[in-house]
């Protein structure tokens, strides 16, 4: 059976340290032996994101974005009002998004679905605020500052992370924390995740020496949301609170905002693939 989508494009980043030459090939494969041979490869860093005028002229009708958080929210940003739909593969280190929609599969298992037409396509839940929009979540607060760290194991060592880690340690047990309402608890960091009931918001915990190592080590390992943590709220509306301006971590990228900062629940303005 031809594929519904008959004309992919490709999203990668080649200098990605997930960056695999196999599974692309993969990729440019299935699309292939399914009569929808890709259209155009944006590779980065050298090539651009395409945006929505650009999807246009050439007729692509999905996109393959198989790349970290961040790109993917540049991807969808680029490509609001487009009347094609994105396809999320995991090509990144958490893969937040591409969970959500296909649960945690590799990228060809997940396309060959989507070009036989296992799918289902709506607009994501999301957040919105000053600081722009985040399709996946949203990390506030002075614990962010571990997100440096991560990023510094990355590209510099282990030596050099651990050089950088007793001050985002010292920001995490005691620079002012983030609140919901003025009298509200505060917390280290609080994580904003957009769902269709709403935007919910939990609080990272640090009641003992066992929290803080356990959210410095899920830090460093990718992923904040493996440290103790515990619900605050879910709603259309989250306003958090702090004492000086609030440091982000906004779908992977560094952000911060003043106090009071406001963040609504919104509906993507480009269209998704879910296989799951």
């Amino acid at each position: 059976m031809p594929s519904p989508f008959s004309r992919p494009a490709l999203v990668c980043n080649t200098q990605s340290g997930s960056h695999d030459d196999a599974v692309r090939e993969q990729i440019v494969e299935l699309c292939r032996d399914c009569g929808a041979p890709l259209v155009a490869t944006f590779a980065l860093p050298d090539g651009d994101i395409p945006d929505a005028a650009e999807l246009t002229r050439q007729g692509i009708n999905l996109l393959l974005v198989w790349t970290g958080d961040g790109t993917i929210n540049a991807a969808a940003t680029r490509a609001a009002g487009w009347d094609g739909a994105i396809l999320v593969l995991p090509g990144g280190t958490l893969n937040l998004l591409s969970k959500a929609l296909h649960g945690d599969r590799p990228a060809p298992e997940i396309l060959a679905d989507a070009l036989q037409g296992k799918v289902r396509r709506s607009p994501i839940p999301t957040i919105v605020s000053n600081a722009g929009t985040a399709f996946i979540t949203v990390v506030a607060g002075p614990a962010t500052r571990w997100a440096e760290v991560r990023e510094t194991m990355r590209q510099d060592g282990l030596i050099e992370a651990s050089r950088a880690a007793p001050d985002a340690l010292d920001e995490m047990m005691n620079a002012p924390g983030v609140r919901i309402g003025t009298d509200g608890k505060a917390y280290p960091a609080v994580i904003l995740t957009p769902t269709p009931g709403g935007i919910r918001a939990d609080g990272i915990l640090t009641e003992g020496t066992g929290d803080v190592l356990r959210h410095g080590l899920a830090w460093l390992g990718g992923d904040f949301r493996d440290g103790p943590s515990e619900p605050i709220v879910t709603g259309a509306t989250v306003v958090l609170e702090s004492d000086k301006p609030i440091s982000l971590e906004f779908d992977g990228e560094m952000a911060d905002m003043a106090s009071p900062a406001k963040f609504s629940l919104g509906s993507s303005a480009v269209d998704f693939l879910a296989t799951a």
